[in-house]
């Protein structure tokens, strides 16, 4: 069974945009995954087919209609739909490796892009909309995010990659970034590559890749290691 992805959007336009490139691409052609973007104005009951309206208690912009919405929801995913439903909002939890795993091992996903101001807090809660965070910044829409969300995921289902072992030592694989990489030619401009790493020696490689990867997020990230502390004891 493949991976299905549906995405609920203003703009279905947008799919599969970079997802129909490269690895992804490849494995959406050949069915290792599917992906519908779904137009929620569809689903408006109005001529105008509004899925917005003015938000409640005043304020500036517009918020996503809870009725139209939860329409399209109920279509895309009926009951006993196994898929978890995503909603891509900035006050989200952040998307981590571990969650981005935990999707890629199931059925596929159901993801809700938000535009405007935001969408009505009644359809998240009757829905049990997910709410996920690409970055602490705010995008026009949920729609770059929902990308970003699903090329994290696809590339990690079975066949998708050539080298299944090649994003094991990836950043944030084992709570660490990742080291530097170096190939052909030996020297550029003056730089070479580090001894080490023509050595031969398997061990000392190792190690200095784990070096590597500790001081650079030492450096960049270092709340990746008091995160591993906490969570490790």
């Amino acid at each position: 069974m493949s991976f299905s992805a549906s995405v609920l959007t203003l703009y279905p336009e947008m799919f599969p945009g970079a997802l129909g490139l490269s690895l992804a691409g490849r494995a959406l052609v050949s069915g290792t995954w599917s992906l519908e973007a779904i137009q929620i104005r569809d689903f408006a009951t109005d001529r105008h087919r509004t899925v917005d309206d003015t938000p409640a208690g005043g304020g500036a912009g517009m918020v996503m209609r809870a009725d139209v919405l939860a329409k399209a929801i109920d279509h895309s995913s009926p009951p006993g739909d196994p898929r978890p439903r995503l909603l891509m909002s900035p006050r989200g939890k952040p998307l981590t490796q571990v969650r981005v795993r935990e999707l890629a091992a199931g059925p596929g996903v159901v993801i809700v892009c938000g535009r405007f101001e935001g969408v009505d807090q009644r359809v998240i809660d009757a829905r049990g909309l997910e709410e996920v965070s690409v970055g602490d910044f705010i995008l026009s829409g949920g729609e770059p995010a929902a990308l970003v969300l699903l090329d994290a995921v696809v590339r990690l289902l079975p066949g998708v990659m050539g080298n299944v072992v090649s994003g094991d030592e990836e950043s944030f694989e084992n709570g660490l970034l990742e080291h530097p990489h170096y190939t052909r030619p030996q020297e550029f401009e003056g730089r070479q590559i580090p001894e080490v790493l023509t050595s031969g020696n398997h061990k000392k490689i190792a190690a200095w890749r784990r070096a590597e990867s500790e001081r650079l997020t030492k450096e960049r990230r270092p709340d990746l290691l008091e995160n591993g502390k906490t969570s490790h004891g």
